[in-house]
């Protein structure tokens, strides 16, 4: 195993015809193909980096910027940003292009934290990521400091914290953040 890869020796790109069998009622390409086709390309590019199989162990935010109509392609482009003991965050970035104008869109972009596994399904380590420019260093820290808070998060608001240690979540103390938002709360 190479001790250190840079990005571009794992980043992958594919483009895609959206087909009718691709719509939703409304018309447009569901947002379920486009996410199905993210986890597709982000397993490729982690494969690839650490050269084992990989698994999605989460998916940050995906926001759909602009919709995808059938008959435009989408391209789909991936690269490892982040590189853990055994896990890899990959960056995809969706576009579409409509094939008559060539007027190009961005439609969505998304994290993928991706893990490496043996064949007994136990996590491997991964080659480091090599950095050979500001926007890599850019979007390492960014995926350490969304690591960081992502493990904030799941304990700040984790069930069996609340039924063991009261002082780690309180509801009362977040009743008055409830107050305009539209939730009717009847506790018994």
């Amino acid at each position: 195993m190479q001790k250190f890869k840079s990005a571009k020796e794992s980043q992958v790109s594919i483009t895609q015809l959206m087909l009718p069998s691709h719509s939703n009622f409304g018309g447009k390409v569901h947002g379920g193909h486009i996410l199905n086709l993210m986890d597709q390309i982000a397993f490729a590019c982690a494969s690839k980096h650490s050269r084992t199989y990989c698994v999605t162990a989460s998916v940050n935010k995906v926001d759909f910027l602009n919709p995808i109509e059938v008959g435009e392609l989408v391209t789909l482009k991936a690269s490892v940003n982040y590189t853990g003991r055994t896990s890899m965050v990959v960056g995809v970035r969706v576009e579409s292009e409509n094939i008559r104008s060539g007027e190009k869109k961005h439609c969505n972009s998304s994290y993928f934290t991706m893990v490496a596994k043996d064949s007994e399904g136990k996590s491997l380590a991964v080659p480091g990521l090599v950095i050979e420019e500001e926007q890599g260093v850019r979007r390492f820290t960014r995926s350490l400091e969304r690591k960081n808070q992502s493990m904030s998060r799941s304990t700040k608001f984790d069930e069996t914290q609340i039924l063991i240690d009261e002082t780690q979540f309180k509801f009362q103390d977040h009743l008055g953040e409830l107050d305009k938002e539209n939730v009717e709360i009847i506790l018994k």
